[in-house]
């Protein structure tokens, strides 16, 4: 893991690295959203239905290895291994945060 990662998003990274659905919906606001393959999921009921879809299905785990800060937003980036075509790919992640909250989260390869 990376030192220094933002609560919200450390929490988030350490409940997926155990495809623990709850530890990874619990750090997103209620009304926040995710745009991953084009797709756009806003609120907690439609990023569950992402998450279970996107990362529990296909066991597909990030594992970070660089940080930086950009725009507003924390942009970590890394290889997701799983069981998908072409595991291992690389992704940003692109992190909004507000308070201790993931306020949005676009995902990119």
């Amino acid at each position: 893991m990376i030192p220094d990662l933002p609560k919200p998003i450390a929490d988030y990274i350490d409940a997926n690295a155990r495809l623990d659905i709850e530890g990874m919906l619990k750090p997103f606001a209620p009304y926040a959203v995710v745009r991953d393959d084009g797709g756009r999921h806003q609120g907690q009921a439609a990023i569950r239905t992402w998450i279970e879809q996107a990362t529990i299905a296909s066991r597909a785990i990030f594992t970070p290895d660089t940080l930086c800060h950009a725009d507003g937003q924390v942009i970590v980036e890394g290889p997701t291994h799983g069981d998908f075509p072409g595991s291992p790919l690389r992704f940003t992640l692109r992190f909004t945060l507000e308070g201790d909250t993931i306020r949005a989260l676009e995902i990119s390869l």
